[in-house]
């Protein structure tokens, strides 16, 4: 029998109407097979992060059981990104239609060639910090500490609940 397991995934969009690309992405999470979407943070506006000039994005998270591994989940969320319209091989911090990362996976903490858990970007970025703290004030993640406690000590400048 397989283990579900919780994990927290990251999704923004900043073209072709990033709200509607942002929630059929979310809808895609719910279809995914051997995983349920449990919870989903409201929509926030946030401005790009990183060094090119780009429009605004939108951002949400997500959170799921699943019975998938962290590199399976990771392969499911990659698909979904080129189903949407999202090329492999893309600009790093670049404008796109969706962006799917999985910032958290149960209490697993790894470094790798293709996933870092939790998501190293985590505690520098309040346009994650805040709708994860959202739907899990209380999730610790390790090696980090308590999301409300991170979201604490960030601004919410830059970042609007839509």
């Amino acid at each position: 029998m397989e283990v579900w397991q919780p994990a927290y995934i990251g999704v923004g969009s900043n073209l072709e109407g990033p709200r509607d690309q942002v929630v059929a992405a979310l809808r895609r999470l719910a279809q995914l097979p051997r995983t349920r979407l449990v919870l989903t943070s409201r929509l926030y506006a946030s401005r790009p992060f990183g060094p090119i000039a780009q429009g605004d994005f939108v951002n949400a998270v997500a959170g799921v059981l699943t019975q998938h591994e962290p590199l399976e989940l990771l392969d499911e969320l990659l698909a979904i990104q080129i189903a949407m319209g999202r090329p492999p091989q893309h600009e790093r911090w670049g404008p796109r239609v969706i962006d799917l990362d999985i910032l958290a996976y149960a209490h697993e903490r790894r470094t790798g060639e293709r996933l870092t858990l939790p998501h190293p970007g985590i505690v520098e970025r309040n346009f994650v910090l805040y709708p994860l703290a959202e739907i899990a004030p209380d999730l610790e993640l390790p090696g980090l500490g308590r999301v409300a406690a991170l979201a604490a000590g960030v601004t919410s400048e830059g970042l609007t609940p839509l």
